[in-house]
């Protein structure tokens, strides 16, 4: 699909097929997804989709995952009018930080850091990342966000 095409029609879901299929070989289970944030319109409604769960919820902040949770987040972020928060891998983050071990979807053993003047007790926090594999980076962020009342 060209990337300026937009469909006429445009059925929910239909960036999807934007994404590069997988190149890798047959132990990933992934798509690419960087060609469909190279289109406007396209990453424009996946972040609607992405949203619509949310549509009422109070939310004071949106937090990334390193890293592709980045894009995504960010994007979010900006469509919400709210901050942007980096949770990144170790040694990233130039400030006092939080850490957090994790064991990503390889088996191996890694931590998580977020800064520790964002988050206060009682603000709600949208987290964002590109997909969940095993759920190890996701429950790392989650811990970081909770330690500090988030």
């Amino acid at each position: 699909m060209d990337l300026h095409h937009v469909p006429t029609t445009r059925e929910k879901g239909w960036y999807l097929a934007l994404m590069a299929p997988n190149t890798k070989g047959p132990h990933y289970a992934w798509l690419d997804p960087s060609r469909l944030y190279c289109h406007p319109q396209g990453l424009q409604d996946c972040v609607a989709d992405l949203l619509q769960p949310f549509q009422g919820d109070p939310i004071d902040l949106v937090a990334g995952i390193d890293a592709m949770g980045f894009i995504l987040g960010a994007a979010v972020a900006a469509t919400l009018r709210k901050g942007f928060l980096a949770i990144r891998k170790a040694g990233h983050l130039c400030v006092e930080t939080l850490a957090e071990p994790y064991t990503d979807y390889s088996g191996r053993e890694k931590v998580m850091e977020m800064r520790t003047d964002t988050v206060s007790p009682g603000v709600r926090v949208l987290l964002v990342d590109q997909w969940v594999e095993t759920g190890g980076t996701m429950r790392a962020a989650i811990r970081l966000l909770e330690r500090q009342g988030g």
